[in-house]
């Protein structure tokens, strides 16, 4: 029996190659563009003033008027996006959807009320779950941030590939 798996494991292992390569080629600059049009979409929503969040950003930058702050973190987050797009100016983007990011999480400090259901940091509200899914998308601008240098530029020290990880270990 194990002679006829030795075929279809050939063709299997293959067909993973494929995928596989297909993945490491186009899945990062995928995740920059779909991080960039997010960035637009919810930037651009607030330059409009027809985004579901100005409260939530007012009585959380409440020190900031929100006239003028909500549009102008607008503007930010499209140039976020448009530089996410593009891929120009990666380094700044980067840093600077970082900064975004980070702010998000005003809320869970200023208004905990607001982002857990009677105090439970376990339970979130809407709006909790709203800024929590932000650690998704800090994490994807890392991502895409660990492919600012071309393949070729010198590196100063680059961590070792665990090999353990492509042999599906």
């Amino acid at each position: 029996m194990p002679a006829k798996l030795g075929p279809m494991n050939t063709k299997l292992d293959a067909v993973d190659r494929t995928v596989i390569g297909v993945l490491r080629r186009w899945s990062v600059p995928a995740l920059r563009v779909s991080l960039g049009i997010v960035f637009v979409w919810f930037g651009a929503l607030k330059v409009f003033d027809v985004t579901p969040v100005t409260d939530l950003v007012a009585d959380t930058v409440y020190w900031v008027d929100p006239d003028w702050f909500v549009p102008v973190l607008g503007i930010a987050e499209t140039a976020i996006g448009i530089g996410l797009l593009f891929g120009v100016f990666l380094r700044i983007v980067i840093g600077a959807m970082i900064a975004q990011l980070l702010g998000t999480f005003l809320v869970l400090v200023v208004q905990p009320d607001l982002a857990f259901q009677d105090g439970n940091i376990l339970l979130l509200t809407t709006e909790g779950e709203f800024v929590i899914k932000n650690l998704v998308l800090l994490t994807a601008g890392m991502v895409v941030g660990a492919t600012v240098r071309r393949p070729g530029e010198a590196q100063e020290e680059q961590a070792p590939i665990d090999e353990s990880v492509d042999a599906g270990v």
